[in-house]
């Protein structure tokens, strides 16, 4: 599902921010991504959802080679990944059953079907009663919960989270983490990036640990 051969990533004409990364993902995998603040995770999540293209080195993602797929093919893709942004990305203007039903209504999913899967998922992340609530009125904990909500609403190929438990308590996080559970199971591919080293402990999955820009296999 993804392969990256040798890459690396700079920023304008600093220095390489990722250098020499190899990294394969099978349909159906389970990676959590560690390392210290400044490492690189995000930038590297950043290529993984197709924000950037690499500097240097080869990313193939559904079997197509990144630097040569035309920008016209992207879209399609993107669809394909769920994304939970640290910083979570919410509409503001909208509702947290509008943020969340946003992947379906751009799939082209039904009105009644939206509905029906939306209202269920907010039940189970403890949000049936903030449907109507803006993001500007809501804390960071409960945006991050409709942040992955809506990441995860469209059963995506590949779901790539940064820091999804950050702002949960532990009962709400430990919830959230078995529907990743449930979604692996039913065939999504995952990559947390957490610095909560109690996570990969109680969900044991290969950790990728990412420390100057390289990438390895913890332990």
């Amino acid at each position: 599902m993804v392969r990256f051969e040798n890459v690396g990533l700079r920023y304008g004409s600093g220095p390489e921010v990722l250098h020499d990364v190899d990294l394969s993902l099978e349909p159906g995998s389970y990676h959590f991504l560690v390392g210290p603040s400044g490492a690189g995770k995000s930038s590297l999540l950043s290529l993984l959802y197709l924000a950037r293209r690499p500097t240097r080195g080869l990313v193939t993602m559904f079997g197509s080679d990144i630097a040569s797929a035309p920008r016209a093919s992207l879209p399609e893709m993107r669809r394909r990944i769920g994304v939970v942004f640290q910083d979570y990305h919410l509409l503001d203007h909208l509702t947290t059953f509008d943020n969340v039903a946003l992947p379906l209504r751009v799939a082209g999913v039904g009105s009644a079907q939206i509905r029906e899967h939306v209202m269920e998922l907010l039940e189970w992340v403890g949000l049936g009663d903030k449907v109507d609530v803006q993001p500007p009125f809501m804390s960071g904990g409960e945006k991050q919960r409709v942040a992955v909500a809506r990441a995860v609403i469209g059963q995506p190929d590949l779901l790539l989270a940064d820091e999804p438990t950050g702002n949960l308590d532990q009962a709400m996080a430990h919830r959230l983490m078995r529907l990743f559970e449930e979604l692996n199971r039913q065939g999504t591919t995952l990559l947390i990036a957490t610095h909560d080293t109690n996570l990969p402990l109680q969900f044991p999955h290969p950790v990728l640990r990412l420390d100057q820009g390289q990438l390895g296999l913890d332990g």
